[in-house]
Order: structure tokens, then C-alpha cells, then sequence
């Protein structure tokens, strides 16, 4: 299941500062998009905004023409899922009550589980790589990198069309970035990402989208938004970018300010 996200003119204000600024933006069908940019950037607020958690202030969000903030709350889930950032600590639940918390939308309060809901559940965690022992442990007791996996198949168990994840890399060492990153890929869900990586977005990233002090001021492929003149202007830092010979992506090199 796929949808299009269309991002028409979105603002986000509050105490008279715009946190987002008309942005706009598409991700199609099947596509990774990302969402790049400085801390305080607006990153963040912008994904609330599509999922819902906060409402814009102006403009709307379309999923398959469909504005989501006139849906109600579990209709809109049932469409989109969610992985945040700081990868759920406070779950005092096991990993696969966790998972399991992705049928919600589909079924009435109290409703119990059926056998399509344990079979969905099993079936998500295998494709994570969460094994059964580890399934029954305590949520809170898992590895950062675990946690965001078990929180990933959380999002696939919902069956949704759109999956938007904040800093899904955050806290996890390189091995278990990659993993994440690849695994979201293969979802063959429309995603919306927030990255601090550049070298990450350009590699997973279909395309990307550049945010400063709330507006977006570059969209593109990587190879065409990740420009020594950009990462100057936005980031404030010198840069080399190049294309990997084995990848085929843009290829950042960070460079001090007395390098010559």
C-alpha cells in the first residue's frame, strides 16, 4: 500500500514566530523523501504537522488528495504511521505488546487480538530481525538500535500508506543506521524522513528537501541540492562533495575552517 503526499503551502505559527513557513513539497508514490537542515530548522514540526499531532496554522497536507487534518485521529492512522525519535523509552510493555499497538486503528476499543492480528505482528517482526526470545522481553530493556526496529515494525503492522519517521538514525551506531535506512526502503511505503546525515539522505533518499529557519530553500535529487555553494549557505561550513565510485551518490567531505 502507497500513497502520494502533497504539502501545499503549510505554515506553523505559534507565539507569533513561523516555525514553518508555506512550505510545500510532494513525495510520490513508493518514494523516500527526506527532509534535511540545521537544528531548529523546523524539521520536526513540519513531520507533526503532516502526522497530525499539530495543527498547521496554514495550508494543508493531502494524502491522495484527501486534506488529513479533516479526517479524525484513527482514520488517519490507519493510513499513516509514525516513528519518533527518541525511540519510545517509556513503553512499559513487551516488545511484541509494542508492535501489536500498530492494529489499534484497525479495531474497536478492547477488541481482541485475532489470528490475522498475531500472524501480521510475527510476520513484521521477522522482517525487522526481532527473534521471538527477544520479542517477550521488556521494551525499555532493548538496545537503541533494537528499540528502533521493534518501533519500525510497529509502523508496517498498521499497514499504512505513508510512513513519517523523525531522526530514525538518532543515538544508533553505524551498523544499526544502515539497517534502519535500508529496511525503510524495502518498506515499499511512501516515506518522509527528517536526517541530520547528509551522507545517509543522499544515499537513501530518492529526493531531499532543504529547510532553513522554517522555509525550504533547495528540493531535488541529492546530486543536484548537496552543493559545496548549499551546505556553505545553510550549514555554514566548507565542504567538498564528490560522487562515490561504488554508490553512485554525492559524497560529503566536511572541511575545517583553516583547511586550504
Amino acid at each position: 500500500m502507497t500513497a502520494e503526499l502533497t504539502v501545499e503551502g503549510l505554515s506553523y505559527a505559534i507565539g507569533g514566530r513561523e516555525l514553518v513557513d508555506r512550505a510545500d513539497l510532494v513525495a510520490a508514490p513508493g518514494e523516500t523523501v527526506g527532509l534535511v537542515g540545521p537544528n531548529g530548522s523546523g524539521k520536526t514540526t513540519l513531520l507533526r504537522c503532516v502526522y497530525g499531532t499539530l495543527r498547521p496554522t496554514g495550508g494543508r497536507a493531502l494524502l491522495d488528495g484527501d486534506d488529513l487534518h479533516a479526517i479524525g485521529p484513527k482514520a488517519r492512522a490507519r493510513r499513516i504511521a509514525t516513528v519518533p525519535q527518541d525511540g519510545g523509552t517509556e513503553f512499559e510493555l513487551t516488545v511484541r505488546e509494542v508492535v501489536a499497538m500498530g492494529r489499534a486503528p484497525h479495531k474497536r476499543f478492547w477488541e481482541a487480538d485475532t489470528a490475522t492480528d498475531v500472524d501480521l505482528v510475527g510476520d513484521a517482526l521477522a522482517r525487522v530481525g526481532i527473534e521471538p526470545a527477544p520479542a517477550g522481553r521488556a521494551f525499555p530493556s532493548l538496545s537503541g538500535g533494537e528499540r528502533q526496529r521493534a518501533l519500525v515494525a510497529r509502523a508496517l503492522v498498521q499497514e499504512p500508506a505513508l510512513v513519517v519517521l523523525d531522526e530514525p538514525t538518532n543515538h544508533l551506531d553505524i551498523r544499526y543506521q544502515l539497517e534502519i535506512l535500508g529496511l525503510i526502503r524495502e518498506l515499499g511505503t511512501t516515506n518522509l524522513l527528517a536526517l541530520h546525515d547528509l551522507n545517509l539522505a543522499a544515499y537513501y533518499c530518492d529526493r531531499i528537501y532543504v529547510l532553513r529557519a522554517g522555509r525550504i530553500v533547495a528540493s531535488g535529487a541529492p546530486c543536484d541540492v548537496l552543493t559545496p555553494e548549499l551546505l556553505a549557505e545553510v550549514y555554514e561550513v566548507n565542504a567538498e562533495v564528490s560522487t562515490h565510485p561504488t554508490t553512485g551518490a554525492p559524497s560529503i567531505t566536511y572541511l575545517p575552517r583553516t583547511a586550504c
